[in-house]
């Protein structure tokens, strides 16, 4: 009957090439998303308002609480223009959500990828300098450190960079030429020492072995990313399969949209020119 219809698009008024189940379909998976960035968002912000003022504007750029703000604010304005444009079926909003995911796909595979060594070493020297004015992200390096066995970002060393444990003779720290205790080589003691990562820095390599992890993380994490390939690709599938579903159907209530346009411009043009 469908396909009746489509030989002759002028012969039923109310005959329209949008499907309501793609129409429909493609704002429940926008909707779904949209609750979730705000969910993002909402978490964002109040770990923003929970932080002490005068670390409000501290290390925005490794804070990760901002870190959801962005990816929150970011799903929010896209999936809503999705919800919007399939609802009112607006091809330039639909036209931005297609865009927007081909984008972030693009710049996360093919450019991040490329230099995604690079980056993350930048992100966690950051982070070093910044260790103390953010709970939050001091918390993150610690768990990081611990997990991975590492220290630092290529070395244990790199914790010079940070103000309090600078090795520098003017440096006035008790933890100059300290490393934080996430570093140290745990033992199945039940009381942790806090202060086991202290003068770490001023010892050579294999003496600080002793004590502190001294591989950078960096390294760690590239041989887990090695280590659990299959895991991951399998996380990045599953990410990846959302996005590629959206844009899929957003293209095509964009073509079914583009149909619909033209049979409504063919009707008029017969409908006020009965000759043609």
């Amino acid at each position: 009957m469908a396909g009746k219809r489509r030989g002759a698009p002028g012969s039923d008024a109310e005959f329209t090439y949008v499907s309501p189940v793609v129409k429909y379909l493609l704002f429940i998976f926008n909707f779904i998303f949209w609750i979730i960035s705000l969910v993002l968002v909402s978490i964002g912000v109040y770990a923003r308002i929970m932080k002490h003022a005068e670390t409000a504007l501290a290390c925005l750029s490794v804070d990760p609480a901002v870190m959801l703000l962005v990816v929150g604010v970011l799903m929010f304005i896209i999936t809503f223009c999705g919800c919007v444009g399939s609802l009112r079926e607006n091809i330039c909003l639909l036209q931005t959500i297609y865009f927007s995911i081909f984008f972030l796909i693009h710049k996360v595979l093919f450019q991040f990828s490329f230099k995604a060594r690079g980056k993350v070493t930048k992100m966690i020297n950051n982070a070093i300098i910044h260790y103390r004015d953010d709970i939050d992200l001091q918390n993150l390096i610690d768990f990081g450190q611990k997990e991975f066995d590492c220290c630092g970002a290529m070395t244990f060393v790199d914790w010079s960079q940070n103000m309090y444990f600078n090795c520098s003779e003017d440096n006035p720290s008790r933890e100059r030429c300290s490393v934080p205790f996430s570093c140290c080589i745990t033992t199945n003691e039940t009381v942790i020492n806090t202060m086991c990562g202290q003068g770490m820095q001023k010892l050579e390599y294999n003496d600080a072995g002793i004590h502190i992890h001294t591989n950078g993380c960096i390294d760690k994490i590239v041989d887990w990313i090695h280590s659990n390939l299959f895991l991951l690709g399998g996380i990045a599938l599953g990410l990846a399969i959302p996005q590629l579903a959206g844009m899929f159907l957003s293209q095509i209530l964009i073509n079914q949209i583009k149909d619909q346009i033209e049979l409504q411009n063919y009707n008029q043009k017969h409908s006020s020119d009965p000759w043609s």
